[in-house]
This record gives structure tokens, C-alpha cells and sequence, in this order.
């Protein structure tokens, strides 16, 4: 008979010092992952925020662009005569400083004087092209909207079309906004294009010697004041307004400077919050920056609520390709 020898092997459970080593080493493990999941999820969200805040000012400032690119159109296509920017129309490009828009008044009448950071007032007239309520779809408001050609020389100043640029308050957030005509030429219209528009900015190149090229860019109250110093007999009447002397120098802009300040949607910044944004540069807001409000943000002075928000500078200097002086004039 064969004997098997079995040995026998105890079993023992950890010691309280290893049991409090082993929890001690996981939680540690536990704590190195969730570091590294939140900066993950941090950078990441900085990340997105960072393209969103690029795309949104990309838009806002194109936008704005192709709108004052298209304001001195005429289509000399047309079979018959054409319909002409003529010295009786009022000026293509108008604007207002530190004001804001309700959306029922006809164009940029009774502006609002409080507005957000300063913000400005851009009002772009343009003819439209095509015929019918649509048009050809080749001239279009802020809002994307076709607008069809004037029907005569005669209603060119009730039928252009309209693209204005304001920023508004909406859900706790500033946004810049389009206000346009719809068909019904008595309604108006308010979209938002973007939203997170702390400031926006506009200074308006005049062409003081007829070379068709700027010699100042100045605001919208500078344009105001030099009409204001003219003495007009009888030409550039408002027939709204019946104020024979106004816009006549703004007929003169030939450029406009466009700079919009954006803010990100998330509180994603840690950093000390205490930069200085110069919309025009820090030269302009050292010598204008107190009188052109809203040209230097500072975000000490930004509602704690946003100030740890990422932000950016969008700048544009566009050039009007026709004399909005008027091709009759």
C-alpha cells in the first residue's frame, strides 16, 4: 500500500499595516487617473471652446464684411437703365456710437442709448438684383435674404435693402445681431449671427480730397460733427427726416475699420483674468480710448460672473469698391 503525504498550507488574511498600505496605494492610483481624466476633459473643453470662439468671430467679422462689400453695388447688366446710387439718395453707410437697436423702428431710428461695452451701430443700404418678391438670390441681406432690384429710379430709396449690425442682450449672453426689412417693407426683422460679442467697434475712413482713398478714420459722432460744421444748400435731403444738411460726409466713407472683442461660452481660463483688450490697437486707446468707449476692455472690469471666459480680438479694415457718393453725382 502506497502513502500519499499531503502537506497542509495555512491560510492568513493581510495585517492591518498591509491592509492600509494596499488602500493607501489605490486610492493613490485612484487619485493620479482622476487627475489626469480632468485635465483631459479640461484641455479638451479649452480646446473646443478655443474653435468655437475662432469660428463664431470668423463668421461675425465675414458677415459684416460682405455686407459692406455690397453696399455700393449697381447692376449696369440691366436691359434698360440702369437704377444709380444718385446725390438725392441718402448714404449707403450710416452708424451710431454707444448705442444699441429696438427691432420694430424703421432703419437705426430711436436708438438706445445704453448698449453693451460701448458697443456701436453699423447700418449698410444696398440695391438689390432680380425681380420679383425673391430677386436672383445674388444680393442678400444680413440675414441671407434675397433682395430683389429697385422697380424704378423713383422708389430706389424705399426699396434698397437693409442690413444693420448691433449687439443686444439675450439669455444673459451679447450677441451681435442682423436687423433687416422683411418682404412686408413696414416690418422689420432682428437674427442673431453670434453670440459672445462683448464689443463691437466701427470707425469709418473719409475720403477728404476726392482720391477715393481714406485720409482719417474717425467714429460715427466725428462723421455727425463735420456735417454739422457744413453749410449745405438744397442737395443730400433725408425725406424721412426732412434735415437737409445731414450725410453729407458720410457719403464721403470709403473704408470702415470693423473690431469685435468675442467671449468663449465656458469658464475654462485659471490664469490671473487681468489682460487688457485694445480693439484698435493700444495707440488708438491711449489717445481716443476715453472718449470711444468700449475700444479698451479691461477684464478687472468685466462682471466676475464671465471673467474667466477666453477671449479674442477680430479686426477688418474693408475697402468700398464704388464711391457711394453716387454714380450721378
Amino acid at each position: 500500500m502506497k502513502y500519499t503525504n499531503y502537506t497542509q498550507y495555512k491560510e492568513y488574511g493581510l495585517t492591518l499595516v498591509e491592509l492600509m498600505i494596499s488602500m493607501a496605494l489605490g486610492l493613490l492610483v485612484i487619485l493620479i487617473a482622476t487627475t489626469l481624466l480632468l485635465s483631459s476633459k479640461t484641455a479638451y473643453a479649452t480646446q473646443d471652446d478655443a474653435t468655437r470662439l475662432q469660428d463664431s468671430g470668423r463668421f461675425a467679422i465675414e458677415s459684416i464684411a460682405r455686407a459692406a462689400r455690397q453696399s455700393s453695388y449697381e447692376n449696369w447688366d440691366r436691359e434698360d437703365a440702369p437704377i444709380t446710387a444718385s446725390a438725392t439718395l441718402s448714404a449707403n453707410i450710416v452708424g451710431l456710437d454707444s448705442a444699441s437697436l429696438k427691432e420694430t423702428p424703421y432703419g437705426i431710428e430711436s436708438p438706445l442709448s445704453a448698449s453693451i461695452n460701448g458697443s456701436d451701430v453699423l447700418a449698410l443700404r444696398f440695391f438689390g438684383s432680380g425681380t420679383g418678391e425673391r430677386g436672383d438670390g445674388t444680393m442678400v441681406n444680413c440675414a441671407g435674404f434675397s433682395v430683389p432690384a429697385p422697380t424704378s429710379q423713383e422708389e430706389a430709396e424705399q426699396q434698397r435693402g437693409w442690413s444693420i449690425f448691433y449687439v443686444a442682450q439675450s439669455n444673459g449672453e451679447p450677441e451681435l445681431r442682423c436687423k433687416y426689412q422683411g418682404k412686408d417693407k413696414s416690418k422689420w426683422n432682428s437674427d442673431a449671427i453670434s453670440s459672445g460679442v462683448e464689443s463691437f467697434q466701427v470707425l469709418f475712413g473719409i475720403d477728404t480730397n476726392g482720391d477715393s482713398l481714406p485720409n482719417q478714420f474717425i467714429t460715427a459722432s466725428a462723421v455727425n460733427a463735420l456735417d454739422d460744421a457744413l453749410v449745405v444748400q438744397g442737395a443730400n435731403t433725408d425725406e424721412r427726416t426732412k434735415d437737409k444738411n445731414k450725410k453729407t460726409n458720410w457719403k464721403k466713407v470709403v473704408a470702415i475699420k470693423i473690431a469685435l472683442l468675442m467671449r468663449g461660452s465656458q469658464p475654462t481660463r485659471n490664469d490671473a483674468l487681468k489682460t487688457q483688450y485694445d480693439l484698435f490697437g493700444k495707440e488708438y486707446s491711449d489717445k481716443q480710448g476715453e472718449h470711444d468707449k468700449g475700444t479698451r476692455i479691461k477684464e478687472t472690469q468685466v462682471p466676475i460672473a464671465s471673467r474667466n471666459r477666453l477671449r479674442k480680438i477680430f479686426t477688418m479694415t474693408i475697402t468700398l469698391r464704388n464711391q457711394s457718393a453716387g454714380s450721378q453725382s
